[in-house]
């Protein structure tokens, strides 16, 4: 890994699931083409279950209708592993990056987005750590993050989701990643009181820059939408 990389952050707010989709294999394929360098979308989602390649629907424990009611969304996507739960109060990143550049394969890869994240909590006080044979992230109260990727021809895509202070409940309506009997736990949970997103989002760009060995920077003008337009491939290009 070299210091000289660049990440560019493009910091959005509270994303509906499919405009953060569309977006990532735009710049997938953007980045494959060279049009861009490598990119970490950082958003909290609007309520959404997604499930991965493999995924069982039946972890989906209550019908349509309460959904609906709710107003969560279900989308089936490219990534890894079973059906997770998004919505505000999470943090939710996705890397867009070109692997072989880092010298990682995809087990290394998942890793190093684990300590990313255990390194940013232990930033306020939450002790986070692995667990053998599990992907995500773990406090004694429960899965506090959850992980899941897509490596298409070398480029990254999907990513991570911390849980600083979502609506926990929405949590019963799954079997979380497909694992029966796990807790979920929340940043403002195991520390008794709430660390604010911004404060989070520093602090994993911060875990992000040590781990990756990179610089991460932002649009000069803030302006996603007018950059994208300029540098992304039109939507679907990417999508397999």
């Amino acid at each position: 890994m070299s210091d000289r990389r660049e990440i560019t952050v493009l910091e959005l707010g509270v994303e509906p699931y499919d405009r953060a989709w569309e977006m990532q294999h735009r710049l997938v394929a953007a980045r494959r083409a060279g049009r861009v360098g490598d990119v970490m979308l950082l958003l909290e989602h609007e309520p959404v279950l997604t499930l991965g390649r493999r995924a069982d629907e039946s972890n989906i424990l209550v019908p349509p209708e309460t959904l609906a009611a709710l107003g969560v969304a279900v989308r089936r996507v490219e990534r890894g592993g079973d059906v997770t739960y998004h919505g505000p109060g999470q943090l939710v990143g996705y890397p867009i990056l070109a692997l072989h550049d880092y010298d990682m394969g995809a087990s290394d890869y998942m890793h190093a987005l684990e300590e990313v994240l255990i390194r940013a909590l232990a930033q306020v006080e939450v002790r986070a750590f692995r667990r053998d044979g599990l992907i995500g992230v773990w406090t004694e109260a429960g899965k506090i993050a959850a992980l899941g990727v897509r490596i298409d021809r070398g480029i990254t895509y999907h990513g991570f989701a911390l849980n600083v202070d979502p609506i926990i409940a929405h949590w019963a309506l799954i079997v979380p990643c497909g694992l029966t009997g796990v807790s979920v736990a929340s940043v403002r949970q195991v520390r008794g009181e709430a660390v604010s997103m911004a404060e989070m989002r520093r602090l994993v760009r911060q875990e992000m820059a040590a781990v990756f060995g990179v610089t991460l920077r932002d649009l000069p003008d803030g302006d996603v939408a007018g950059w994208l337009e300029r540098v992304a491939a039109p939507a679907g290009e990417s999508r397999h």
